[in-house]
């Protein structure tokens, strides 16, 4: 088998979904498992969807799940150029010998004409209104004009496209590595447009002819795309490629919770969730569309979680390294139908990964978090404050709520969880505790809890019950590691500090 080379081959149109990052995850894996290359080629023929920035949102992305292609625009590479707006005067010459060969043509039709075509074809009743065999010796084309009638209005500039050309009656033939072999009946195939009147190809021509010139060996891509397969089959049999053609795998989709259709950016805005990789703010429209980047989502979860949407290794295996995943992939374990998307499951292995990481490796995730909220220390105690409650957090945003007071005094104290049970015993047992506290000379973790309960023994008080009260004035709530580790954290005078302060108040 020739080297590996796959491709993602993404539009510049918007935020990346979740069904794209997981086919960027698929070709990655794929590629470093058999020591190929995985390129990013940047398709943007449809200048009329191109969004700006929408390029360089695609690089970030990937950079931030750690999926860096070996080639493609911001690195280069030997098929250059990696944008298909830059490789416009390749298509035509394409097109022009599928005319010539009697597999394309020229469609002169103007938008009205096709319009009213369809309109024509609705009051006869006919229910498909495609512009094919049925229909194009009824229109302005090369196929049914004369030799000299085209070449006139070639001649005199009039607008036209070119169209691929599909004789009925075929059956068209398709090996697919996860569904295996697929039919397609020619006669149900429209003739697709392949070149625009801008000159711009179109997605069918442009994909086969730049994975022909960039030597892809595997295409993977959406089941959705399951529909254009006869038309690339035949043009890389028509331009005489068809030896060279990639091998193909159309991945399942990604579903709603429920199972019931397509995920999409509307069912993660009513069911509270994000379905793109990192904010998506629209230029055009202002609108933001949320991430799993900025909702807190550490990028080994995410990738976690996209590899086990349609995929497993037939093991119970479930947290997986990226080194794991290149190892264990198999294109032949993908599922057939679709994978329904789960987030509660999806933060399940977000918090999974926070407890694994080493908190050295959390760092640079959860430093920024409080440095948003004013927060600025050094990196001995916040890497302190990350190990003692890493455990707690789901998200990387959790750090804030579950780690704050070790900065600050909590603004509210829980009372009504502490008066129901407070008496005048447990008042003086903690305005002694603070005169213990003040005369600790070593000021540690099991030093702190020593004293804290030979107190409790003299004054005949449980320890348990004077837990949750030193925990709430520390903390300001039933939450948080060890007691005693908040204490040591914190230190002595913050420590008397917030005790008094909640004495004062009960």
């Amino acid at each position: 088998m020739s080297k590996v080379r796959v491709r993602f081959a993404p539009s510049p149109t918007g935020g990346l979904h979740l069904g794209g990052m997981r086919t960027v995850l698929y070709n990655y894996l794929f590629a470093k498992q058999h020591n190929g290359e995985f390129v990013l080629r940047i398709e943007d023929t449809d200048q009329n969807r191109y969004i700006e920035g929408a390029e360089q949102y695609i690089f970030d992305c990937l950079s931030w799940c750690g999926l860096m292609p070996d080639e493609g625009p911001h690195k280069g590479g030997p098929y250059p150029p990696y944008r298909q707006s830059e490789r416009k005067d390749q298509y035509r010459q394409y097109a022009e010998l599928l005319v010539k060969s009697g597999h394309a043509y020229y469609a002169f039709d103007t938008p009205q004409e096709i319009e009213e075509l369809r309109e024509k074809l609705k009051t006869q009743g006919t229910s498909s209104a495609n512009y094919d065999h049925h229909v194009r010796m009824n229109m302005r084309n090369s196929l049914n004009l004369l030799p000299h009638e085209t070449e006139k209005l070639l001649a005199d500039k009039i607008p036209y496209v070119i169209r691929i050309k599909i004789d009925p009656g075929e059956v068209i033939l398709m090996e697919d590595m996860i569904r295996g072999t697929l039919h397609f009946d020619s006669s149900n195939v429209d003739d697709k447009v392949l070149l625009k009147a801008d000159g711009m190809p179109t997605y069918h021509l442009a994909v086969v002819v730049d994975d022909y010139l960039m030597k892809i060996t595997h295409a993977f891509r959406g089941e959705e795309w399951l529909a254009s397969a006869p038309i690339h089959i035949l043009l890389w049999r028509y331009l005489g490629w068809e030896s060279q053609m990639p091998q193909w795998a159309h991945l399942p989709l990604i579903l709603k919770p429920d199972g019931n259709g397509k995920l999409s950016k509307r069912d993660g805005d009513r069911l509270g969730f994000p379905v793109f990789a990192m904010n998506w703010e629209d230029p055009k429209t202002g609108e933001l569309i949320k991430g799993f980047k900025e909702l807190g989502f550490l990028p080994q979860a995410f990738i976690n979680l996209l590899a086990l949407l349609g995929w497993n290794d037939g093991s119970e295996q479930e947290l997986f390294t990226i080194e794991e995943l290149v190892e264990k992939f198999s294109i032949k374990r993908v599922h057939h139908s679709g994978a329904k998307f789960d987030f509660e499951k999806a933060k399940w292995f977000n918090h999974e990964w926070i407890k694994k990481l080493p908190v050295n490796e959390l760092l640079k995730d959860v430093r920024p978090i409080f440095e948003i909220h004013g927060i600025v220390t050094d990196d001995a105690k916040l890497l302190q404050v990350i190990s003692l409650i890493k455990d707690r957090c789901t998200l990387l945003s959790d750090f804030w709520q579950q780690g704050s007071f070790f900065f600050q005094s909590p603004e509210n104290i829980d009372l009504k969880a502490i008066q129901p049970a407070w008496n005048d015993k447990k008042q003086l047992f903690f305005a002694e505790l603070v005169r213990v506290f003040e005369l600790d000379p070593d000021w540690d973790t099991v030093g702190l809890e020593k004293q804290f309960k030979e107190l409790a023994a003299a004054n005949q008080l449980k320890p348990g019950e004077l837990m949750l009260p030193l925990r709430i004035m520390l903390v300001g709530g039933k939450f948080g590691p060890g007691v005693f580790d908040i204490a040591s954290v914190i230190g002595r005078d913050e420590t008397i500090k917030r005790v008094r302060h909640t004495l004062g108040l009960l």
